[in-house]
């Protein structure tokens, strides 16, 4: 049985761990053969790996999107082994300690604003003249419920993620009647390898972020990697410009 993206090029930026590993993964599952990009060049290679002794097929880009020479190269580098780009989830992020707006120092900011919300219209700049070539495409950017929501000592964060949506919405109805398709996903708190770490230092923080879920328990890297799939599938053709909540019931209160 054919997959849901049989032979489609898909990338996915921050591949080398968490959420972007199990979808890079997922997206080979399917049947597309995937580009992994990724600024440490460890995690994403392992990441090809599993791909590729799966029988998949992927290959390693080293990226830092936030400067956009590296952006660029990385879509030439995916069309010079592909040929074309069919799905792009831009999934590349970073996270600071969290801390009160004026505790907040600028670099750290910057740092924020750069990865998670310069990255995303980056990518998105050199995506989306090469899916107008081909008169369709499929764009998933990450967001958060944070991107929804507000939540104490997360500024950077929240405005990087509110951020995120707003261009999300923006590129969907820009490129609506050009075949390419923009979505954001917006996960509650995940079982990440990060969240393993604090749970790690501290147990008292799983009951915390659970407690704050309906369905009393955390996500799972798998359960957002299947949204993100779907919604580069043509089963969500007739979807675009949403803010797709992977959280558990957290943004429905």
């Amino acid at each position: 049985m054919k997959g849901q993206l049989q032979n489609k090029i898909a990338l996915v930026t921050g591949g080398g761990s968490g959420i972007g590993k199990s979808t890079a993964l997922a997206f080979a599952k399917e049947g597309a053969k995937v580009v992994v990009a990724d600024v440490i060049a460890e995690g994403a290679q392992q990441t090809v790996k599993e791909i590729r002794e799966s029988g998949g097929e992927a290959i390693f880009v080293k990226v830092d999107v936030s400067k956009s020479s590296e952006v660029q190269a990385m879509i030439e580098k995916t069309l010079e082994t592909y040929g074309r780009l069919d799905c792009a989830y831009n999934n590349a992020g970073v996270a600071i300690t969290p801390m009160l707006i004026p505790d907040t120092n600028e670099e750290d900011w910057d740092r924020v604003i750069n990865i998670n919300l310069k990255g995303v219209w980056l990518c998105m700049k050199y995506e989306i003249p090469q899916m107008l070539k081909q008169g369709k495409g499929a764009i998933v950017n990450a967001s958060s419920m944070v991107g929804l929501i507000g939540l104490e000592k997360r500024s950077a964060y929240a405005a990087s993620k509110h951020g995120v949506l707003g261009l999300t919405k923006v590129a969907a109805l820009e490129y609506a009647d050009s075949g390419i398709r923009v979505n954001a996903v917006c996960p509650a708190p995940i079982r990440t390898p990060l969240v393993e770490k604090i749970i790690a230092a501290d147990p008292e923080a799983e009951k915390q972020l659970i407690s704050m879920i309906p369905m009393k328990r955390l996500g799972t890297l798998e359960e957002v990697a299947q949204v993100v799939v779907w919604l580069c599938s043509d089963a969500s053709s007739f979807v675009t410009g949403q803010a797709i909540g992977v959280d558990g019931g957290v943004l429905a209160r």
